[in-house]
């Protein structure tokens, strides 16, 4: 220290003074702006280690930030431009069997976080996760710099000579490369660094294949991460139609309606599991676990027509009445991906109900059946529903057109709420197209198809409604990134 350094005061009026003079001082400093004074930077004016001054305001018992609360600064949030550190994060997963590569990298600024990120790993090794530098050969490494951290344990030195080898040369020379091509900046070459995540599978043995793989995977996540890959479109795009190859299965939301929703009512799960086999493939299909069915069986037949309906959307038809938050929960644990509330219960019940559904991800309907006015009924819950199920009861059933004018009315009364409309009771092909044209989206039918002689068939009389009906999800689809 100089001979300039603060003197300790003798007072704790002394000290308050001393300490609110500098921090008036402090957020003048021009190195970083600030909106409140920093123990560091008021030390700093004070010409005293930030340790002194800890101690210091513990002995005289001073809140730093009492005390440069009420200081007042002429820090601007909106004004002030921070000096913006890149980040950026891209990933991939390129080729098949063991040699398959998926490889995560950051790239950016040496003085930011993928750089502290970067220090951070060559200093803090660990038994089987040894970080290395990318090199093109031994003393020649690539630009940016680029850290490379083995994903799967090194377990011995055949595991070493793969991570070591093929996988540590691809890697370098896909980022050279990619400096070659513009794909990075060149002016950024010495400003940038990349940490690289690479799976190297302990039973990977083609080294022509692990370089092969793992060069195109380091590339094209370079170029992913440049370009911000992917955009928010490609992601709600694909999220509902994607399929996790480890996972085998999909899980679908209800992202574009028009659905077909057949409802399983039959209390035989034998015969339900038949009708789901011969069920044609689209994804406008989902399924509703009927009441009689739920009735019989339990929750768990939701479970139990898993085994056939993997990638199927499925709706538990509850009824739910009372105790709200506990059926949603069985459902759920039973994998639901939809649960269904009778319109008849207590708005309290529906309210929660609804609540718990959104709380865990899944959907809520409420099926307004035998209730004589569901604008009102809807207008008196708190926790609006994923679906509103317009619905006549099979003993009410005349095979006349439904009321379907209320589909305007409730979009139009809750115009700013988001949800589906779904129309059930006696639907055939005719009054399916009749719904779909006022607004349906989703038709739920039940014995029309469950109880047919040509199932498959019966099905596609319902999907031919409309064109939007016709026009199946995948049914053109071409997998390209």
């Amino acid at each position: 220290m100089s001979e300039n350094v603060a003197k300790k005061p003798e007072t704790r009026e002394e000290f308050v003074t001393m300490i609110s003079e500098a921090a008036k001082r402090a957020i003048e400093i021009p190195r970083v702006p600030r909106n409140r004074p920093t123990v560091s930077a008021t030390a700093e004016v004070m010409n005293i280690h930030r340790d002194t001054l800890h101690t210091w305001l513990k002995e005289f018992n001073v809140d730093f930030k009492e005390i440069t609360g009420s200081i007042p600064t002429t820090y601007n949030e909106e004004t002030v431009e921070l000096p913006r550190k890149t980040y950026l994060i891209g990933e991939a997963l390129v080729g098949e069997g063991n040699e398959v590569a998926h490889i995560d990298l950051l790239i950016g600024d040496k003085s930011g976080p993928v750089g502290e990120a970067f220090a951070a790993g060559m200093t803090s090794l660990s038994v089987g996760h040894t970080p290395l530098l990318a090199v093109i050969r031994p003393n020649l490494p690539p630009k940016p710099h680029t850290l490379i951290v083995p994903k799967v344990t090194i377990k011995n030195f055949e595991d070493v000579g793969k991570i070591f080898g093929p996988a540590q040369a691809a890697v370098a020379k896909a980022v050279a490369d990619a400096i070659e091509e513009d794909i990075i900046p060149r002016d950024k070459a010495d400003d940038w660094v990349i940490v690289c995540s690479v799976f190297i599978h302990p039973q990977a043995s083609d080294f022509r294949k692990i370089y092969h793989y793992n060069y195109s995977a380091t590339k094209l996540a370079l170029k992913r991460a440049l370009t911000k890959y992917p955009t928010l479109e490609k992601i709600f795009y694909d999220k509902d139609r994607a399929k996790h190859p480890i996972m085998g299965f999909k899980v679908p939301r209800l992202w574009r309606p028009p659905y077909l929703q057949i409802s399983l009512d039959a209390p035989d799960l034998e015969r339900s599991k038949k009708i789901i086999e011969q069920l044609p493939g689209s994804d406008r299909i989902i399924l509703e676990v009927g009441t009689p069915l739920i009735k019989r069986y339990g929750a768990r037949v939701i479970n139990d027509l898993r085994q056939v309906a993997k990638d199927i959307f499925v709706v538990a038809d509850l009824k739910t009445l009372d105790v709200g938050k506990v059926e949603v929960d069985i459902a759920y644990d039973e994998t639901a991906d939809a649960v269904v509330a009778a319109g008849l219960a207590p708005a309290e019940t529906l309210d929660s109900f609804v609540h718990e559904a959104k709380r865990l991800g899944i959907y809520a309907a409420v099926d307004m059946l035998n209730v004589e006015d569901p604008l009102k009924k809807l207008k008196s819950i708190k926790e609006f529903p994923d679906i509103v199920i317009l619905h006549r009861g099979i003993d009410q059933e005349t095979g006349k057109t439904l009321g379907l004018d209320l589909i305007q009315e409730i979009r139009q009364t809750f115009k700013d709420k988001k949800f589906l409309i779904a129309v059930a009771g006696g639907i055939v092909p005719e009054t399916a197209k009749e719904a779909l044209q006022k607004g349906a989206d989703i038709i739920i039918v039940g014995r029309y198809v469950t109880q047919s002689k040509d199932l498959e068939r019966s099905v596609r009389d319902f999907l031919e409604a409309t064109p939007q009906m016709r026009e199946d999800v995948d049914l053109f689809r071409v997998h390209v990134e």
